[in-house]
């Protein structure tokens, strides 16, 4: 979940992983940490049609959440990094 500054919201202070609680500071609007953010707007054929979810998670709940899955994840190494 990320927080924004209340008086600027366009300031990000802070990010909060949403699976564990972790608090990942931001320094100068530059997250100290990688996160995984993810939004999903739900379509149709969906129990959440019309419904918007959003969330963030720090990178030792996405190792854990991508090590239950019954495929293995596509990685692919980004020489290109920004």
């Amino acid at each position: 979940m990320k927080i924004y500054n209340p008086k600027n919201q366009t300031e990000l202070v802070e990010i909060i992983c949403n699976k564990c609680g972790k608090r990942i500071p931001v320094t100068k609007g530059v997250p100290q940490e990688d996160t995984l953010h993810v939004e999903k707007n739900w379509g149709y054929f969906s129990q959440n049609d019309g419904i918007k979810h959003t969330f963030d998670i720090c990178e030792e709940c996405y190792e854990e959440w991508v090590a239950d899955f019954a495929e293995p994840i596509l990685a692919e190494e980004n020489l290109e990094l920004l």
